[in-house]
């Protein structure tokens, strides 16, 4: 049981490096190829602007980007806590959170990094849409939307004895 443990542990780290990775190459290619507040047309649908994001989600609080940053930490530990510790967590699980502290891990890197996000996806022609986001939001997108899904097909009863 413990081999399998860690088997998992180093399925969730390989996931969260390559998407740490690949998201810090991404941005710091936009950040080196396209200037700020300038966009680039990759077709009638996905335009890449190099916006910087110095709040939160969907640019809230802007300004405040030091305290998603403390509070993307403190969750990111919650995560490798509960694998860490959790007596029944399912692979899925580990490689879903890999994708989400991988793209969460990205973005406090940017903060340290740039003092802000590096957001540049921009997707056209979706009404009420004027969101510019990065690599890293999508990878915690893709880790959090199965995770959801296959808990609502999977649900753990709590209150139920194990052998």
């Amino acid at each position: 049981m413990q081999s399998k443990k860690y088997t998992d542990i180093g399925l969730f780290t390989a996931v969260a490096l390559i998407v740490l990775i690949s998201s810090q190459a991404i941005g710091h290619w936009v950040n080196t190829a396209i200037p700020i507040n300038t966009t680039v047309e990759w077709n009638a649908l996905v335009h890449f602007t190099h916006v910087r994001n110095f709040g939160g989600v969907f640019g809230m609080l802007q300004g405040s980007g030091w305290l998603f940053a403390i509070i993307s930490l403190l969750l990111l530990i919650a995560v490798v806590l509960y694998l860490l510790l959790g007596k029944q967590v399912q692979r899925y699980e580990f490689i879903c959170f890999g994708f989400i502290v991988g793209g969460g891990a990205s973005n406090i890197l940017d903060r340290l990094i740039y003092g802000s996000v590096i957001d540049f996806i921009d997707i056209q022609h979706i009404p009420y849409w004027n969101y510019v986001f990065n690599t890293a939001d999508v990878m915690v997108h893709v880790g959090i939307w199965p995770l959801l899904i296959l808990s609502f097909l999977h649900p753990v009863d709590v209150g139920q004895k194990q052998p």
